[in-house]
């Protein structure tokens, strides 16, 4: 327990009990103090609002259950239809007809330290919609969002996989661009930034974004400087069909791949002629199971196990959005703290991941807070989604991508 102590543990007893009570409270049967009867969505889809006290003050949650186990209830990525793009979590949860859905990972969200550079929009994490590898993740720093716990990386992801069960996981790229002088590495698929010296690979999914920002700041600071010392290729049907120094913009063509070097991959990328025959492959490659992910999405662990990770920050206290998995990975715990004046001290993550625990959650994985945190609702019978909680901002915030719960498929 933190230095927070009695408060928050007073907090968890009551968590406990609501989730003790969380499948009699639909029967009929009185819900814990402080917490509102559970509502259901869907078939095998709950939502439910309660209060935490916490060491900065009360904080409103606001909650959906998710029963894996129901064959017509699925999660699965929302995004805009690109990875740099951003849309209002109801549109995105609207668009595709979810009954509900959070907001997702942490992303690029300005530029103000590269003064005439786009920011893109795209998120930090691997991105997995629908069984398609969207993305790979960005060095650990550059990315946006507090300091990741130790022994996280920006490669650890929240996924479901083809059994339908939920996981904590890390997906690493294994990629190759094959030329007639041999087999280079790729570092980068659709991603914000490169690592340095390396090579990424940008295809339709990436949308129209200028490419630049990829070659911007370093493995440590993401304020550093762009590089001088960038070039691109184009491929198309196997077949380099343009060059050029500086990365460009606009839609890439379905079937093109645009390959983007920083320095030393800028040198090897600029050996190539257009005419010259190069084969680009790439997939992310999970480290803890073998079952193909359906849905994966970025962030950070901060429960495992059934016990919190070591090192997490118990001082800062946000509105936030986390994630927990329980019943061996057939229930999600999908958590927002609402934003208004009244709540807005929120948890820290040390508390995320105690709220996660006493809702039952053996895993619990935290997504992008303050202005992003966002959950919406499609009542019965409603043709489209209600906010629930009060994004802090006041209004939505775009994001780049969210979790999308849908039903009676």
């Amino acid at each position: 327990m933190t230095r927070h102590g009695t408060r928050l543990r007073t907090a968890l007893t009551v968590l406990a009990a609501w989730s003790a009570l969380a499948g009699a409270a639909l029967t009929g049967a009185a819900p814990a103090s402080g917490t509102q009867s559970a509502r259901a969505i869907a078939s095998g889809v709950q939502y439910r609002q309660f209060d935490i006290s916490a060491a900065h003050g009360v904080a409103h949650a606001h909650l959906i259950s998710v029963d894996l186990r129901n064959r017509h209830v699925r999660v699965d990525l929302l995004y805009p239809g690109s990875v740099a793009a951003r849309a209002p979590v109801s549109r995105l949860a609207d668009a595709r007809g979810a009954v509900a859905g959070i907001n997702g990972d942490f992303f690029n969200i300005n530029e103000t330290q590269h003064p005439g550079v786009a920011a893109t929009g795209s998120p930090v994490g691997p991105a997995v919609a629908s069984g398609h590898t969207l993305k790979a993740a960005v060095p650990r720093g550059q990315r946006f969002g507090p300091d990741l716990p130790p022994g996280t990386s920006t490669e650890d992801v929240l996924g479901v996989g083809a059994d339908r069960t939920a996981r904590l996981d890390r997906l690493v790229l294994n990629g190759t661009v094959s030329t007639p002088r041999g087999r280079l590495r790729l570092g980068g698929l659709n991603q914000y930034a490169l690592a340095q010296g390396s090579i990424g690979a940008y295809t339709s999914d990436w949308g129209t974004v200028s490419r630049v920002r990829a070659t911007c700041g370093t493995d440590t600071d993401r304020a550093a400087p762009c590089s001088t010392d960038t070039h691109e290729v184009t491929v198309r049907n196997g077949r380099v069909v343009a060059t050029a120094d500086r990365p460009g913009t606009g839609p890439i063509p379905s079937g093109t791949t645009v390959l983007v070097g920083r320095e030393a991959g800028a040198r090897q990328l600029r050996a190539l002629s257009k005419g010259e025959p190069v084969r680009v492959r790439s997939r992310l490659v999970a480290a803890s199971s073998r079952v193909p992910y359906r849905f994966a999405i970025g962030g950070y662990p901060v429960l495992r196990h059934g016990s919190p990770l070591s090192g997490l920050d118990d001082g800062t206290s946000t509105v936030r959005t986390a994630v927990g998995i329980a019943d061996g990975g057939h229930r999600l715990l999908l958590l927002a703290l609402d934003g208004a004046v009244g709540y807005r001290s929120g948890l820290t993550v040390a508390e995320v991941a105690s709220t996660l625990r006493g809702l039952g959650a053996t895993d619990g994985f935290n997504l992008d807070g303050g202005g992003s945190t966002t959950l919406v609702v499609r009542p019965r019978g409603a043709g489209s989604v209600t906010v629930r909680n009060h994004p802090s901002g006041g209004t939505e915030r775009p994001v780049p991508d969210a979790i999308g719960v849908f039903a009676g498929f």
